[in-house]
């Protein structure tokens, strides 16, 4: 019988970094997310504060879900999400995992994509 570690070991198993090649290809299916250096990233733009605090309690409850923790930057009425896989030292199909749940997330406020910085 597993032991209860060794289950969560599994359920949220490292996944190996992408090439850069792998990248491209799927940065190709989020096209308002973009690359730079070892992550992926998006900036979001709200109507208001709250809104753009709300997005990132809905995107904390998402990224707890697979285990991944997401650099947030909030700025008033701008939510910029940054990705990696630390323990990969990269980005990983778990980073475009939580992106494609981001913009489904950001799919319900009707706001518009912001190039990343």
């Amino acid at each position: 019988m597993k032991s209860s570690s060794e289950s969560n070991k599994n359920k949220f198993r490292i996944m190996p970094a992408l090439t850069t090649e792998q990248v491209t290809l799927q940065l190709k299916t989020i096209p308002d997310w973009s690359s730079r250096a070892q992550t992926i990233g998006r900036t979001f733009k709200f109507d208001e504060f709250m809104t753009g605090i709300d997005f990132v309690r809905r995107i904390a409850k998402q990224a707890l879900k697979i285990n991944h923790h997401p650099d947030i930057d909030i700025r008033f009425d701008k939510v910029t999400l940054t990705l990696t896989t630390h323990d990969e030292g990269g980005i990983t199909e778990k980073d475009f995992l939580l992106a494609r749940k981001c913009d489904e997330v950001a799919s319900r406020f009707a706001i518009p994509a912001v190039p990343l910085r």
